[in-house]
């Protein structure tokens, strides 16, 4: 019964708003526009008289710019704040990205790609249906827990790079904090309240049927603003009100006591050091964002989105051979082909640590044990990347490995159970074959942060040689936390041009191991600093659990 009576509404819909509205609306300006200008060459004049007076119903636009009188706002406090969340408080205009974002990282690449075929349409469109046609795109069949996974894990990294700087800095006078907006609520709640402590936030409603999303609007319908202010504070007017310099939100600052304007059309234009001002620094984040999920790592703006899907094809041929290089090939050879198909190898390190003699990786008869290198963790080809370096085959162990991944992996890799005892004989044993590769984070971390070292590889190794890693990417994230762990390195190289970066530091002296009389925590936290300090990143006591509870609600384990 759910298919027929929403294909019924949506038929409804279409031929009401589209046909009935729409095509009425455009009907009519030709007639205005056209025929009449042609008939009688004065009618434009007369026009646009009326439009006038029509205009002056409308308080006129001569509130002060937001920028340009902040210095004013931070002197002082308010009790209550209000203001839009979709061209105000966000930087960017069109809300088009974000409803992809869910499309894609919630929905599935079919979807997405439907809702990018339908955006030169949405031009024809007035503003309220474009946002009614993304919604039901975007909405339409989707789960709920789908929907609260995307908008917990993914959308507040892209929200706090599009945040206006100024506005937010406004919004930290207030105590109270309300923002009215006609996007849907359940896509902007969940980062308000919790990254920006806003207490009331007010949208557009969905409907829902079960545990899906029916893509239809509530019966209230789409957020009138104006509307909605009156209706949430009714006599009581709010101190302090930011908007934006469309039309139509004069109607929203007008019923407030003090009211400031965002003005878009003139950021646009103006691409100084003020402009770039409004870009919130990483430093005044109001919450450190360390861990997010999802694929994309680009904001997918309409021309974003359309290379990508261009790119797609050669991307995925472009893993395969890259996969073939790194799985068949010699060292030297993948590398000269690696480099070629658009890696980017960044190596330092010193002569004693790049070549530490062992070629096959055969331990010479002085030595009991082999070389444990611990690394920082940003993708599951970390070990791979080192080995290549390198030039030797080496050995990683792994708290949970896809059965995908190590069968294509071109090194040796060793699952741990996460019993301390049995993960620590098996350590011992594969060193006592030859070296090691560890990553004491036991997860990967995008962000310029480290997680906290597990102190077991400190009572196991002799020697011990710190490697930094960390990459950059520009269209797809290789690690996720609630995706398809399989295809975390085909997704990393999918990317045109990947960079990895390798740092090789000296050797860990023997007086700062275990065996020079500290305490294997002495010997992780120390590690966990001077990999911070080379990479330039900060210090956390998060472990991969906290990650995994985080952003997929489990502890991460993979099944054999």
């Amino acid at each position: 019964m759910l298919f027929p009576v929403v294909l019924f509404r949506v038929v409804e819909w279409l031929v009401y708003q589209l046909l009935g509205n729409s095509c009425f609306r455009a009907a009519r300006k030709m007639r205005n526009y056209g025929f009449h200008l042609i008939k009688n060459p004065s009618f434009k004049s007369i026009n646009h008289q009326e439009q006038h007076q029509q205009h002056q119903i409308i308080p006129p636009l001569s509130y002060p710019n937001l920028s340009k009188n902040l210095s004013l706002i931070m002197d002082r406090h308010f009790n209550t704040m209000v203001c839009d969340f979709n061209g105000t408080l966000l930087r960017s205009k069109s809300f088009f990205p974000f409803f992809m974002l869910v499309a894609f990282e919630g929905g599935s690449l079919i979807r997405a790609f439907f809702l990018l075929l339908c955006y030169p349409f949405l031009w024809v469109l007035d503003y309220d249906i474009q946002l009614r046609v993304m919604i039901f795109i975007t909405f339409c069949g989707l789960k709920l827990k789908d929907m609260s996974c995307v908008e917990r894990t993914v959308l507040p990294k892209f929200y706090l790079e599009e945040i206006n700087f100024h506005v937010y800095q406004a919004m930290c006078r207030a105590k109270s904090k309300a923002v009215f907006t006609s996007v849907p609520r359940v896509m902007v709640e969940g980062f308000l309240k919790e990254y920006l402590k806003v207490d009331q936030v007010v949208g557009t409603e969905l409907q829902t049927l079960g545990n899906y999303y029916t893509g239809l609007l509530s019966s209230s319908g789409l957020l009138v603003k104006y509307r909605s202010i009156k209706e949430y504070f009714a006599d009581e007017r709010p101190d302090f009100c930011i908007g934006n310099s469309t039309y139509f939100d004069q109607f929203f600052m007008s019923f407030c006591k003090e009211a400031y304007v965002v003005d878009l059309q003139e950021d646009d234009k103006t691409c100084n050091v003020a402009a770039t001002s409004k870009i919130m620094p990483r430093d005044n984040y109001p919450k450190p964002l360390i861990f997010h999920d999802g694929r994309l790592a680009f904001l997918p703006t309409p021309s974003a989105t359309f290379c990508m899907f261009l790119w797609l094809p050669f991307g995925i041929l472009l893993a395969i051979f890259r996969l073939f290089v790194g799985i068949y090939l010699p060292f030297k050879l993948s590398i000269l082909l690696g480099q070629s198909s658009g890696i980017r190898l960044r190596i330092k390190g010193s002569r004693s640590t790049l070549n530490i003699p062992c070629p096959n990786n055969v331990m010479s008869p002085r030595r009991q044990k082999g070389v444990l290198y611990v690394c920082t963790h940003r993708t599951l080809l970390d070990p791979v990347m080192l080995g290549v370096c390198l030039r030797k085959p080496l050995t990683a162990v792994t708290y949970s490995l896809s059965k995908t991944s190590e069968i294509i992996a071109p090194i040796k890799t060793v699952r741990l159970t996460r019993d301390r005892k049995i993960d620590g004989e098996t350590m011992e044993k594969l060193l006592g074959e030859g070296d090691l590769v560890v990553c004491p984070e036991g997860t990967t971390c995008r962000e310029p942060y480290l997680l906290r070292f597990s102190s077991l590889f400190a009572e196991l190794a002799d020697e011990i040689v710190p490697v930094a890693l960390d990459t950059k990417v520009t269209m797809f994230y290789g690690t996720t936390a609630s995706g398809l762990k399989c295809l975390d390195p085909i997704f990393f190289l999918m990317n045109p041009r990947p960079i990895y970066y390798l740092h090789v530091l000296e050797k860990v002296p023997k007086e700062m191991t275990c065996a020079g009389g500290r305490s294997c925590f002495e010997v992780a936290n120390h590690l966990q600093r001077q990999l911070a300090h080379a990479l330039g990143f900060e210090c956390t006591a998060l472990t991969r659990k906290d990650k995994y509870l985080m952003l997929a609600g489990n502890e991460g384990r993979v099944g054999p």
